[in-house]
């Protein structure tokens, strides 16, 4: 069982939606990062979703791109966005960490090389949105033999022909994306996700995260309403990128994080 599947379970338990926050590994420069960082559990973080910089995102919107661009400008690379993660692990053992990322940083590096330093640093979870299923041998299939999740993404463009396909690999959670587009493009409607969630957990029977177009407290609750979890992105790095003060971006977090434990 990995950090993620303990968590969720404990949710459950407790009757608890979870509340997954994303930040960019190294936005605005490494420390300040890692201080955000070491701050979202406390800010009711139950997963943390550390973006690996890359420089060319492509399913990322302009916030998450631009966050990309700053933590590459000030020499975040792979192997920092791992120390950045070995760093937080020195105070925190139980908080899942998720790398998202694209394949060509990992490619670069090798996989098995990746997959050890990845484990070693506390990672717990891959997302990596430009590896098909088509492709599970190159990390999906490798990364859990490892004892890493291997979360995958749903769409509203994903029938229930190419579902399967999608969710046979997938493990520790799946993770709904409400719109179509890229992520800060739109918002999130929760009448228009309940039935998507449910037709994924039919299918699949994992805990469904929905991400993509959650940007307020209020829309947390409803997207949480209908879901096992609710992912926020864009909503705080645009804080980060507006010079808020890591307590200032903390305290916008615990807005979204209530919302979503309001359930």
């Amino acid at each position: 069982m990995t950090r993620i599947d303990a968590k969720f379970a404990e949710l459950s338990k407790a009757g608890k939606k979870a509340f997954v926050s994303y930040v960019m590994a190294g936005d605005p420069d490494f420390d300040t990062s890692l201080e955000i960082v070491r701050g979202l559990p406390g800010a009711g973080v139950d997963i943390i979703e550390l973006g690996l910089p890359f420089t060319d995102p492509m399913a990322d919107g302009p916030t998450i791109q631009l966050a990309g661009q700053r933590a590459l400008e000030t020499g975040m690379t792979l192997q920092r966005t791992l120390d950045l993660a070995r760093a937080f692990r020195e105070g925190d053992q139980t908080t899942p960490i998720v790398l998202m990322g694209y394949y060509n940083p990992i490619y670069s590096r090798g996989v098995d090389d990746f997959l050890r330093a990845a484990k070693e640093a506390g990672i717990d979870g891959l997302i990596v949105v430009d590896l098909p299923p088509e492709e599970d041998s190159e990390l999906c299939l490798p990364a859990q033999a490892a004892g890493l999740n291997f979360i995958r993404l749903a769409t509203p463009t994903t029938d229930d022909k190419r579902l399967p396909r999608v969710l046979q690999n997938t493990s520790g959670f799946v993770y709904y994306v409400s719109i179509t587009g890229i992520t800060g493009a739109a918002e999130a409607d929760a009448v228009d996700v309940a039935p998507e969630v449910a037709r994924i957990k039919k299918q699949g029977g994992l805990p469904v995260v929905v991400g993509f177009g959650v940007n307020t407290p209020e829309k947390s609750r409803a997207i949480a309403s209908v879901a096992d979890g609710v992912v926020v992105g864009s909503a705080i790095v645009g804080k980060i990128a507006a010079g808020d003060s890591v307590a200032d971006v903390l305290a916008f977090v615990k807005t979204l994080s209530d919302g979503a434990h309001s359930v």
